[in-house]
């Protein structure tokens, strides 16, 4: 099962950015999917996870400004980011966990925001 994320980018404080994430086979289902970051110098961090039923769950940081959402049909899921902030910036995974536990990771996608 391989995750891929796209939409990373350079942008100014106050721009949006949506970051997507595909599933390779896309027929592989999760229990839930999610985003993580990792600013330069810290540790990955939890964004947001959205579960297979649909419920939310955002870091404090994210709250308000961040809308995490799926495409069951294509199975695919997205962090539509806006309102950035310079302490947004930095490599973002996309993650998965299969009924069984078993968490996967993409290659990360980066963002940047400058102010």
């Amino acid at each position: 099962v391989q995750l891929q994320a796209s939409g990373g980018g350079l942008v100014q404080a106050g721009e949006s950015l949506t970051l997507s994430c595909a599933v390779s086979p896309n027929t592989f289902r999760f229990s839930i999917m999610g985003w993580y970051r990792q600013a330069p110098g810290k540790q990955r961090e939890l964004v947001a996870t959205i579960t297979n039923g649909g419920r939310t769950n955002y870091a404090d940081s994210a709250e308000a400004r961040f809308t995490i959402s799926k495409d069951s049909a294509k199975n695919t899921w997205s962090l539509r980011m806006n309102s950035l902030k310079p302490e947004d910036t930095g490599v973002y995974y996309c993650n998965s966990v299969a009924s069984w536990g078993t968490p996967y990771w993409g290659q990360g996608t980066l963002v940047t925001v400058s102010s």
